[in-house]
């Protein structure tokens, strides 16, 4: 199956909160996307890993995914390794996406570090044919993305880092709330009964504090919402003047 872009998180929720206006804008104009969380969110403080595996499928349902997937990595233990690699080059080389999106490197949360440059180093690889891989038996060819697009998280864009864009989210920002409040075990929820420990995305405040985000970054375009993402590519812009108008 080949797919137009594929998201990479993290943990489950990660491609939600950073990017889900924008996977629900794509899916919704027609294109086949794909979601890859490279760990279960085992180590987080709530829930459980078979927890979040339900609610990441109903988020993927949500926002009209084609393909979700979960490589099973250990979660804190992220690391730039070629086994690690190899996983994400047979992801790749079997759904064939002409862009991916991928952690912003610099980030408060070592995964989404480490992430970040696995994923970069993986897609490069995945285009040497003397790199093997094995999928069901069979041999994979070589393929490399078109694009890489990083996503924020915590920590803003370097003006020195590449080159920023904003996608406008407005109508799609209640699909990407919906999907992040599918995650009731790590987000503020009144239907999720716990005696868990309360932590700082599990407050009402949280949940707030993502709007404000994307009502900043849409302000930046002229939109009611936005997310950002950055490009270290200089990119075409076939028609500019229908770019900017």
């Amino acid at each position: 199956m080949k797919l137009d872009a594929m998201f990479f998180g993290s943990h489950p929720d990660d491609v939600e909160l950073t990017s889900g206006g924008t996977v629900a804008k794509l899916t919704q104009r027609g294109y086949q996307i794909g979601i890859v969380d490279l760990t279960r969110g085992e180590a987080g403080t709530r829930g459980s890993a078979e927890i979040r595996d339900k609610e990441a499928a109903e988020a993927g349902k949500i926002l009209g995914v084609t393909v979700r997937e979960n490589l099973g990595f250990t979660d804190t233990q992220i690391a730039n390794t070629r086994d690690y690699q190899l996983k994400i080059i047979r992801i790749l080389r079997l759904y064939r996406p002409d862009i991916i999106f991928i952690p912003y490197w610099d980030d408060r949360h070592p995964d989404h570090v480490h992430s970040s440059h696995l994923c970069r180093e993986a897609a490069f690889f995945s285009g040497l044919r003397r790199i093997e891989s094995i999928h069901m038996g069979q041999a994979q060819d070589a393929f490399r993305p078109n694009q890489i697009i990083y996503c924020r998280a915590r920590f803003d864009f370097s003006r020195e880092a590449g080159y920023p864009f904003i996608v406008d989210i407005s109508d799609t920002f209640a699909l990407k709330m919906k999907a992040v409040d599918a995650y009731a075990s790590q987000f503020h929820n009144i239907n999720y009964a716990t005696d868990e420990p309360v932590t700082h995305i599990s407050t009402p405040e949280f949940l707030e504090l993502i709007e404000v985000r994307a009502r900043h970054f849409g302000s930046l375009i002229g939109a009611r919402y936005g997310e950002p993402f950055l490009s270290r590519e200089i990119f075409n812009l076939d028609d500019p003047i229908k770019f900017f108008s």
